[in-house]
């Protein structure tokens, strides 16, 4: 699936649109804008999470980020390569840079409030 396809926060996370469990991550242009990531802290598969929950952090010699749940519902998979090797959000945000996979329980009324590609470009001035 394309990145184009994915639908986006105002937050700069990113959000497959279909499917009963659904990757995120975080968009191309918030990796560009912490830097080098050097720290992911992961959340425990099985975590319930609401729109808007804070479900990891991760952090660049710049900064540190707070990444947000799209839609609410049960985080079923991690990333666990990002523990070992969190340059990987870098060098590919939209593919093996994909943070968690969510199993959401309001999809249909959540998604409403996210953004297409060209409402992201948009939205960050692209």
């Amino acid at each position: 699936m394309s990145h184009e396809t994915y639908l986006f926060t105002e937050s700069h996370e990113w959000v497959e649109p279909d499917g009963d469990v659904r990757s995120m991550g975080i968009t191309d242009h918030a990796q560009h804008l912490l830097g080098d990531i050097v720290y992911a802290e992961l959340p425990e598969v099985g975590r319930e999470v609401a729109k808007g929950d804070e479900i990891i952090v991760v952090e660049s010699p710049k900064a540190a980020a707070d990444v947000y749940a799209p839609f609410s519902g049960e985080i079923v998979e991690v990333n666990s390569a990002l523990e070992g090797e969190p340059g990987t959000i870098n060098q590919n945000p939209y593919g093996e840079g994909w943070i968690v996979k969510i199993k959401p329980s309001k999809a249909a009324e959540e998604s409403e409030g996210l953004m297409t590609w060209d409402k992201y470009q948009d939205h960050i001035g692209g």
